[in-house]
């Protein structure tokens, strides 16, 4: 192992300061920097290893590696770009860079106190250096130029346990972790499955994290969790391809511009969290196979309810194909005026999510589950009928018998009823109870007929509540609760006249179709239409009444 070369930054020491060494945000994205320079370095395979009881931990890859030319002249020269040759490397992979702009090795110094670095190629020894920060502080303080501040020495013995077997490549090993590391094996894999689509699209490209391999299987809980798909464009994924669970075969939206991808919606809003943290999954841009930006949807938010059930991936490599940057200093977003970007974004905002906001309604409420209120599909009353129904229903979930089961089969015969009888109890309860106060609050007095109808009642209660052994007041609203719409609407409007409109003569109408609703009957079609008819008039007039306070 060869480190007596004298390493220096090619940059100012403050320039390097201020450019980027805070600029990285979190451990994902360092890690994402590190996978991202293997790529690049046409590595088959990347190791991860993580000590999190000690605050350390190394990467290693399988990549060209570099010669102590390459070290000084290409990774300490910050700003320098490997693709002065073009989009793509001319290695066997034939791959598209994807680093730019020469500043993402910067995130490497972000996250620990002193940074190891080794490299060789098959035909060179290792080379490489010590980036320690307290020193590297210390010489910006003072304000050192670059040939005052040489790396540090290397130790061999950090190195020991990843040099056995390793031909070529880089091994970065990070101690004394700026902040601990504590994220697990399994979470750190499903970050990585989800964040870097080239580890698992890609077969001559392996990640692993304590030799443990990402695969589709670390977000099989998403995997599972999965409803609907919606395929755009076309796209080649694994994951995508192990969706076994889905509820509905996958849709096809074409779009005009060069994107693809999926989306994605979850049984629940709650399978969308990362167990043990606070993220969510979302819907994210890649360019290239690489992560650019998280949550596209912040971006042209809905405010409908499916965003909580909406995750997925867009493919838009067209934003990194003719050589113009068009991603913010840290790498961690796409700029926000770029033409293009804006493009993806009206795409998506205009064409897309329309189609999916829609077609994610019809497939939710064929499963007789919640979808979207504000769909004009169905009223409002309706969808919440209907959510009520499936509750009530899974009261009998233990007898229904799986889903052939008979009961199942009743239960399930009865929603379009429920669909309707729900909500048309609920406006008879309102309404009646409405012309209760009406009547109370105004002083309106009783007639014969609604005297003699509370006796005849309370003769009847009394009757029931001594068979049933009672004793306890069973109503809370007096006399008038022992009157029904047509004679609390009698004392209102007195004799209905035969050729004028009142409540009294609506709620004759009423009572019928009334009646059956609360004694929990089903209507024919032609019930259901009368009802709805003339509790539109009754509502108009108990409006117009209440209007007059």
């Amino acid at each position: 192992m060869n480190s007596s070369t004298d390493f220096k930054f090619d940059i100012s020491l403050s320039v390097l300061n201020h450019l980027g060494r805070n600029l990285y945000r979190n451990f994902i994205t360092v890690v994402g920097e590190a996978i991202s320079n293997s790529w690049d370095a046409d590595a088959g395979n990347v190791w991860i290893y993580i000590d999190r009881d000690n605050g350390n931990f190394a990467i290693k890859d399988d990549g060209d590696g570099m010669t102590a030319t390459d070290f000084q002249d290409k990774f300490l020269t910050i700003g320098y770009s490997k693709r002065k040759t073009g989009q793509f490397r001319s290695g066997a992979k034939e791959r598209p860079f994807i680093g730019a702009k020469g500043i993402g090795k910067l995130a490497l110094l972000s996250c620990a106190k002193k940074i190891n670095i080794i490299t060789k190629t098959e035909s060179t020894d290792y080379v490489g250096g010590v980036i320690d920060n307290e020193g590297l502080d210390e010489a910006i303080k003072q304000e050192l130029k670059p040939d005052q501040y040489p790396l540090g020495t290397l130790k061999r013995d950090l190195f020991e346990p990843y040099i056995r077997d390793h031909k070529k490549g880089t091994i970065i090993y990070f101690e004394d972790m700026k902040e601990d590391i504590r994220n697990t094996v399994p979470y750190l894999k499903k970050l990585i499955a989800l964040y870097f689509r080239f580890s698992l699209i890609d077969s001559s490209f392996k990640i692993y994290v304590n030799d443990e391999l990402v695969s589709p299987s670390d977000v099989q809980e998403l995997s599972d969790a999965t409803e609907f798909l919606w395929i755009l464009n076309e796209i080649n994924d694994p994951y995508v391809k192990a969706l076994s669970r889905l509820k509905a075969d996958p849709i096809t939206l074409a779009s005009e511009i060069t994107i693809r991808g999926f989306l994605a919606t979850v049984v629940l809003p709650k399978d969308l969290k990362i167990t043990g943290t606070e993220e969510k999954i979302g819907v994210d841009l890649f360019v290239n196979g690489r992560l650019r930006e998280r949550d596209l949807m912040k971006h042209i938010p809905t405010a409908r309810v499916v965003e909580s059930y909406l995750y997925g991936q867009v493919h838009f490599d067209e934003l990194d194909s003719d050589g113009k940057d068009r991603f913010t200093s840290s790498r961690e977003s796409v700029l926000a005026n770029d033409e293009k970007y804006k493009a993806l974004l009206s795409e998506l905002k205009n064409s897309i999510l329309p189609k999916i906001l829609d077609q994610w309604d019809k497939l939710r409420l064929s499963r007789e589950e919640d979808g979207d209120d504000e769909n004009s599909r169905k009223s409002k009353k309706s969808r919440k009928a209907l959510s009520l129904y499936k509750l009530a229903s899974e009261d009998y979930s233990d007898a229904s018998g799986g889903k052939g089961g008979k009961t199942n089969t009743w239960i399930r015969g009865l929603r379009p009823d429920a669909e309707f009888n729900i909500p048309a109890y609920v406006d008879c309860f309102l309404s009646e109870n409405l012309i209760r106060k009406y009547v109370s609050d105004k002083g309106v007095s009783h007639t014969t007929r609604s005297t003699n109808e509370i006796t005849e009642y309370k003769e009847l209660e009394n009757k029931r509540k001594a068979d049933a052994n009672i004793s306890f007041d069973i109503s809370s609203a007096g006399d008038l609760g022992y009157l029904g719409m047509d004679t609390l609407a009698h004392m209102v409007d007195g004799e209905p006249k035969q050729d004028q409109a009142s409540l009294a003569r609506d709620a004759i109408e009423y009572k019928p179709v009334r009646n059956a609703v609360g004694h929990t009957a089903l209507l024919t079609d032609e019930a259901k239409r009368k009802l709805t008819t003339v509790y539109e008039n009754i509502r108009a007039r108990i409006n117009t009444l209440l209007k007059g306070e």
